[in-house]
């Protein structure tokens, strides 16, 4: 064997918990990243366009098509008539969801027919030429107008107990009642919505789609089309941000197009704008959380009821599974002795809602939050005083159990929490603020210390699986597929970096390959914080097959025991010899041993019983703290964050670089949620907060001035996820609600702090002013 040309090194570049770049972020910073949009059409492309109704609430009385069927450039104008299969994308398969409207229309912008022409102008300017006569009927599109209607639900609601909440909330010394308004959140995306469909012979079809979840819009796409599965392929490399908004809605921008594609033997496109996208698709929901709790002098919760009330728009979706983490979130890092938790999840007439990141925890929490700071207000005490008085207690302390009937037995938010404290000196800082605003009319100072403790897998538990697929070919070269997608936030790479840290070569021989349902089957969406958990696990387990067969051919070939055979960095010793690690690959090949292997993962220990109310929906926690100092202007409502100290849990981090980015992106789009980000519909049921000139996401300028971000270094999964990592895309979001908490502190300083100033969210600068003048008043 030819070791002339080998240059051992000692380690190698990219293994597991390596700060290492994103593997796409010189492609990001350049342009060359390449995106659906950027895939060169096949020629004689078509491009779609959506006839979307008018109307929040109505009967179709008559649809006349003719000017837009006449409309240059048109092909083909598709109707619910043309939907060769099942009229229908509904995710949960509850068959709620019509793909195009027939006699009626739920929402002011649901998709009625599609019209295909030959430009992407030529369908968009034709789309708006169709005469439809409408008898309009009665719509709301807020909670308040569903309870008042006596508004319908989407999903059976859940609830969930422990103790004996009715009987003993009223013995407790204190109790007080109360109701926090929770605003949505659009997604807003880089990259929107968009898919491509090719045709091909008998039933296959091709599609491109921004998407989470390829699986579900191969299943949706088939089931439209009226074929089999295996007959779809769908195929994605890379998002330009998805935060959930593409775990679901993607439906029916890729089956449009594959159904005129398969229609007309033609490639078709579907990439709305900006504002079609924002009134066809789904929002994070917007929830009305009311609270009855009971406590005592010092601030210890003795007993608890609230309702979650959300509006989840017109059709199911995922209302069901978001609602439900809601509740499971509901209780944040605190112990509730006697709980009772409903959710409602109300029908509106809007768009329906959907996954966004968190997926229902962070307005669970943040109703928890709300509940700790009315009672410090109400006590006169330091709300992190409270919080730390309620916190989850350690094994044996008979503070473990979750208002759904799990143990919390990894806790470490009390140390998290502890060690921010000091190291962010919240104690002197608070002290400060509070001297200065008593001499400061004007400018108010507020500062906050928040928990987050999230929990962790799908709340359905088939969705706790994942698939792999590991090639390694005869130059020692890897191939690397599986079924988490990448919107951004590093998958790819820390999944390279498990399978390169294998085999103990450097990163660079692994290749990063699109995800498509060609290769691996039946994934779950790449959601839920579990990517890397899941597909990690998976592609371990496919490379750690490949590397037993590689030891045991080197057993054999060499005649040495399995322990004188050791993986160095990018080569092996077997017994007294060093061999390049690709030279012992295309030996053996030679000897005919099998260098590809899929790999399979499903979360352990976990079971869930919705019914009941009781079992252990998730694997494990993640936690975190955030301290947030923000300063107010009475006069405008306007604030500014001074500064930002995030202390979070991931774990032994499989990519400390990536999961930082990640907790701050979190962050500051949490923060979006809780200041800026305002949905509104107008009284004929329309969004009018539908492009960037009325919806606005935070700048860069809204950031921290000082943000500061480290890693629980001390920290390692108690259960043996990859490398004892734990997640970290959802929970950093909750992180922010340390802002508002901080604003709210801020304002109730105009009452020398003795109201809870109550402040719904987003609290934008309109709500912080009108806050400070209801307080001028007391």
């Amino acid at each position: 064997m030819d070791k002339a040309t080998f240059e051992p090194k000692n380690v190698i570049n990219g293994p597991i918990h390596a700060s290492i770049r994103h593997d796409s972020a010189h492609k990001h910073v350049t342009g060359t990243a390449e995106y659906i949009d950027d895939i060169r059409e096949p020629a004689d492309t078509l491009h779609a366009a959506l006839g979307m109704a008018d109307r929040a609430h109505a009967e179709i009385l008559s649809i006349d098509l003719d000017a837009v069927k006449a409309a240059p450039g048109v092909v083909w104008v598709m109707t619910a008539d043309d939907i060769p299969g099942f009229n229908d994308v509904g995710s949960t398969g509850r068959h709620d969801e019509p793909l195009l409207a027939t006699n009626k229309v739920e929402f002011h912008g649901q998709p009625i027919f599609a019209v295909i022409a030959e430009t992407r102008d030529q369908a968009r300017r034709a789309a708006r030429l169709a005469k439809i006569e409408y008898r309009d009927l009665p719509h709301w599109t807020d909670i308040e107008g569903a309870v008042e209607n006596d508004a319908p639900l989407v999903v059976k609601p859940m609830t969930l107990q422990r103790g004996e909440p009715e009987a003993e909330i009223g013995k407790a010394p204190r109790r007080l009642k109360g109701r926090m308004e929770i605003g949505g959140q659009e997604h807003f995306y880089l990259e929107g919505q968009i898919a491509m469909a090719m045709p091909g012979e008998d039933d296959d079809v091709i599609v491109w789609s921004s998407t989470q979840h390829p699986s579900e819009v191969q299943h949706m796409v088939a089931h439209v089309l009226g074929i089999a599965n295996n007959a779809v392929t769908v195929n994605i490399r890379r998002m330009g941000g998805g935060f959930g908004g593409k775990e679901t809605q993607g439906n029916h921008f890729a089956c449009l197009a594959a159904v005129a594609a398969k229609k007309l033997g033609r490639a078709v496109k579907f990439r709305p704008d900006r504002d079609e996208d924002m009134a066809v698709t789904g929002k994070r929901h917007d929830f009305r959380v009311d609270y009855d709790v009971a406590f005592d002098e010092e601030g210890r919760i003795h007993a608890l009821d609230a309702t979650y009330a959300a509006r989840c728009g017109w059709c199911a979706d995922l209302s069901g599974p978001v609602t439900d983490r809601a509740l499971f979130h509901a209780d944040s890092s605190y112990f509730y002795p006697h709980v009772h938790l409903t959710s409602q999840p109300l029908k509106t007439h809007t768009v329906s809602n959907t996954a966004f990141r968190g997926f229902g925890g962070p307005q669970g929490m943040l109703g928890a939050e709300r509940v700790i700071e009315e009672i410090a207000y109400a006590l006169g005490k330091d709300p992190l005083d409270i919080r730390k008085l309620n916190f989850y207690g350690q094994p044996g302390s008979g503070r473990t159990t979750t208002p759904y009937h799990q143990e919390v037995e990894d806790n470490v938010i009390a140390r998290v929490v502890e060690e921010l404290e000091r190291s962010s000196d919240y104690q002197a800082r608070r002290k400060a603020i509070i001297e200065f605003n008593e001499n400061s009319p004007v400018i108010r100072k507020g500062i906050a210390l928040t928990p987050v403790k999230f929990g962790i897998s799908f709340t359905m538990t088939a969705y706790n699986q994942a698939g792999a697929l590991v090639h390694i070919y005869q130059d020692g070269s890897i191939h690397l597929n599986h079924g988490g997608t990448e919107m951004g936030q590093g998958l790819y790479v820390k999944v390279a970096q498990v399978v390169a840290d294998t085999f103990n070569v450097d990163i660079e021989r692994v290749k990063i390959t699109a995800t498509t349902t060609a290769k691996v089957p039946n994934t779950s969406a790449t959601a839920a914080s579990s990517g890397s958990d899941l597909n990690g696990m998976a592609a371990f387990d496919a490379a750690r097959q490949i590397k037993e067969r590689l030891i045991d051919f080197a057993m054999r070939q060499w005649n040495v025991p399995r322990e004188e055979v050791e993986f160095l960095p990018n080569r092996v010793r077997v017994g007294t010899e060093v061999v390049p690690f690709d030279t012992l690959v295309r030996a053996a090949y030679y000897d005919r041993v099998h260098l590809s292997a899929a790999g399979f993962y499903k979360t352990p220990d976990i079971h869930w019983d919705r019914e009941a109310g009781r079992g252990r929906p998730f694997y494990y926690y993640a936690y975190g703290a955030a301290c947030s100092e923000v300063s107010i202007d009475t006069l405008t409502g306007e604030y500014m964050v001074e500064r930002t100290d995030i202390l979070h849990d991931v774990g032994r981090s499989l990519n400390p670089a990536i999961d930082i980015g990640q907790i701050e992106g979190g962050f500051v789009q949490g923060m979006g949620w809780l200041t800026t980000e305002e949905l509104w519909w107008d009284d004929k049921g329309r969004l009018r907060t539908h492009a960037p000139s009325t919806y606005k996401i935070p700048l860069a300028s809204d950031r921290p001035k000082v943000f500061n971000v480290r890693l629980a270094e001390w920290s390692e999964n108690a259960e043996p996820t990859i490398g004892r990592s734990k997640a970290v895309g959802e929970p950093p979001f909750m992180l922010a609600i340390s802002v508002l908490e901080a604003i709210s502190m801020a304002v109730a300083s105009i009452a020398d702090y003795r109201e809870c100033p109550r402040l719904d969210a987003p609290a934008t600068p309109e709500r912080v002013l009108m806050a400070v003048e209801r307080l001028k008043a007391l």
